[in-house]
C-alpha cells in the first residue's frame, strides 16, 4: 500500500514552504527515516524525513515550488505499485510556480474547472496563467491524461481559430514603428512586436528589463534566499512610506562595562557583544514609547504586547537572517548575550527552527561591522520600525565646552510613516541614546 508524503507544517506560524531539493529521485529505494526532501521557510532549511520505507513512486511538486502546509509532495510505495487517489483534489493545495517558471499561484488538481488535473508543470502552468486559460479545457495526452506544453498550444491556437480576436477601433491602434511605440513596454523576449491596446499592458511585476548581455557576462542564479529577501525588501518599500532619523550616541560607559564584564561572560561560556547592550536599550525604551512595538491594519494600529526584537544576522554574501528575541524586555544582559550567541551560532550553521524567525515586533541591524558609519536600513515587515547601528569609532566631541575623545556611534532609525511621525520617532531613539550613554 502506497504512503503520501505531506507537507508539514513546521511552526505555528509556518503555513508554507519552498521546495529547494528532492533529495531522492523517482525510482530510488529509501528506508523510514531517511532525509527525503529539503524544505525553506523563511531561509531556513529543514529536511523532511521519509515516514516508510520503499520506493519513491511520484514526486507532486518540482524543486522551486511553493506549497502549503498539507500538500501532497510525493508518493512512496512498492516498485511498480500504481498509487491511489494521488491526483484527489482534497490531497493537494496550492503550488506557487517560481518566477523563472512564470510565478503565478494555482491550485495543481483543478486550476478553475472540476476536472481532477493531475500533475501540472511549471511550464503548462505559466501558458495557462498568460492565456487566462481553464485547464479543464483541455485534454491531456501525456501520461495518464496529463496536460503537456504540445497540449495547450494546440488548444490555444484552435481557439483563437474559432474565436478570432476582433480588430481594434482605428483610433486605439497608434502608426507603426519605433517613433509610435511607448518606451516602458517590454516585448517578451525581447522581440519587437505590433501592440495590441484593446486591453492594457501592466508593467513588469519584477521591476525594469535586465541591461542587454554584454561580452564575458556570466548568469549568476539567485538562490532560494536572495528571492526571497528581493520579494520582501521590494514589497516593504512600496507597503510603507520610509522615514530614517539619524543620532549618535557616546559609549563611554558602554565600553568601560563591556571591559569590565566580558571576562565573566566567557566564562559562563557567552560572547558579551555589544549588541547585547543595543537590544537591551532598545526594549526598555519600547516599553517608553509602544506604538514603536506596531503593526499596520487597515483597522487601526495593532499594538504588540510581547517585545520580541529581531536582530539580523549575515550569512555571507548570499544571505541574511533574522533570529528572533523572544520577550526581549523580560531578559537580563546576560539572558540576552546568551540568545544572541545561541540564535547566532545556529543561524550560521543553519540549524534554526522555522519559529525562531517569526513573531518579530522590532528589528535591529548592525551594518557597522562592515565599517559602515550609517544607513538607511528597509523595515522588516510587519514591524512598523529597524535601528540601523554603525560603526562604533573614537571621535571628537565637544562635552562641556572641550574636546573630548569618545566611542561614538550612529543609530538611524527608519520607521513607517504612516504609524509613527518624527516626534515619536525621535523621543524613541532618543530614548535609546539615553539608556547608552548612562548605563552602569
Amino acid at each position: 500500500m502506497s504512503t503520501n508524503i505531506i507537507m508539514p507544517k513546521l511552526g505555528e506560524s509556518v503555513i508554507e514552504g519552498t521546495v529547494t531539493k528532492w533529495l531522492k529521485q523517482e525510482g530510488e529505494q529509501i528506508q523510514e527515516m531517511d532525509a527525503l526532501v529539503e524544505i525553506n521557510t523563511d531561509k531556513v532549511d529543514t529536511e523532511i524525513p521519509s515516514p516508510a520505507s520503499g520506493t519513491l513512486l511520484k514526486i507532486m511538486v518540482p524543486e522551486g515550488a511553493t506549497v502549503s502546509a498539507g500538500a501532497l509532495l510525493a508518493v512512496i510505495g512498492s516498485p511498480g505499485e500504481v498509487p491511489d487517489n494521488v491526483h484527489s483534489p482534497a490531497m493537494i493545495t496550492q503550488v506557487t510556480i517560481p518566477p523563472e517558471a512564470g510565478a503565478a499561484t494555482r491550485p495543481v488538481s483543478a486550476v478553475s474547472g472540476s476536472r481532477p488535473l493531475g500533475f501540472i508543470s511549471p511550464v503548462v502552468a505559466k501558458l495557462a496563467h498568460e492565456n487566462n486559460l481553464d485547464l479543464s479545457q483541455v485534454q491531456g495526452s501525456g501520461e495518464g491524461g496529463r496536460i503537456t506544453k504540445k497540449d495547450v498550444l494546440a488548444y490555444l491556437e484552435t481557439r483563437q481559430v474559432v474565436n478570432p480576436a476582433p480588430e481594434p477601433a482605428a483610433w486605439e491602434t497608434p502608426g507603426d514603428g519605433e517613433l509610435f511605440r511607448p518606451p516602458e513596454i517590454q516585448f517578451a523576449g525581447g522581440i519587437p512586436g505590433k501592440l495590441n491596446l484593446t486591453r492594457p499592458v501592466a508593467p513588469p511585476a519584477a521591476g525594469p528589463a535586465p541591461a542587454a548581455a554584454l561580452p564575458g557576462d556570466v548568469l549568476k542564479p539567485f538562490s532560494p534566499a536572495r528571492k526571497i529577501i528581493a520579494e520582501r525588501m521590494s514589497a516593504s518599500k512600496h507597503s510603507s512610506p520610509h522615514v530614517t532619523t539619524v543620532m549618535e550616541a557616546d559609549l563611554k560607559l558602554v565600553v568601560a562595562h563591556r571591559e569590565a564584564n566580558k571576562a565573566a561572560f566567557e566564562r559562563d561560556g557567552f560572547h558579551l557583544t555589544f549588541s547585547a547592550y543595543f537590544v537591551a536599550a532598545c526594549a526598555a525604551a519600547i516599553k517608553a514609547f509602544p506604538d514603536v512595538n506596531s503593526s499596520w491594519s487597515a483597522e487601526g494600529l495593532v499594538l504588540h504586547r510581547p517585545i520580541n526584537i529581531g536582530l539580523a544576522v549575515s550569512l555571507g554574501e548570499e544571505s541574511l537572517i533574522v533570529p528572533v528575541i523572544k520577550g526581549a524586555d523580560g531578559l537580563s544582559l546576560l539572558g540576552i548575550a546568551r540568545a544572541i550567541n545561541d540564535l547566532a551560532e545556529r543561524a550560521r550553521s543553519q540549524r534554526l527552527l522555522p519559529d525562531e524567525v517569526h513573531g518579530s515586533t522590532f528589528t535591529i541591524t548592525n551594518h557597522g561591522i562592515s565599517g559602515s558609519l550609517f544607513a538607511t536600513p528597509i523595515i522588516n515587515q510587519p514591524n512598523c520600525a529597524i535601528l540601523g547601528v554603525g560603526a562604533i569609532q573614537k571621535r571628537p566631541v565637544v562635552i562641556d565646552d572641550a574636546i573630548a575623545i569618545r566611542p561614538m556611534v550612529y543609530l538611524g532609525l527608519t520607521f513607517d510613516h504612516r504609524i509613527l511621525d518624527g516626534a515619536i520617532a525621535d523621543g524613541f531613539l532618543s530614548k535609546v541614546v539615553e539608556v547608552l550613554e548612562n548605563w552602569i
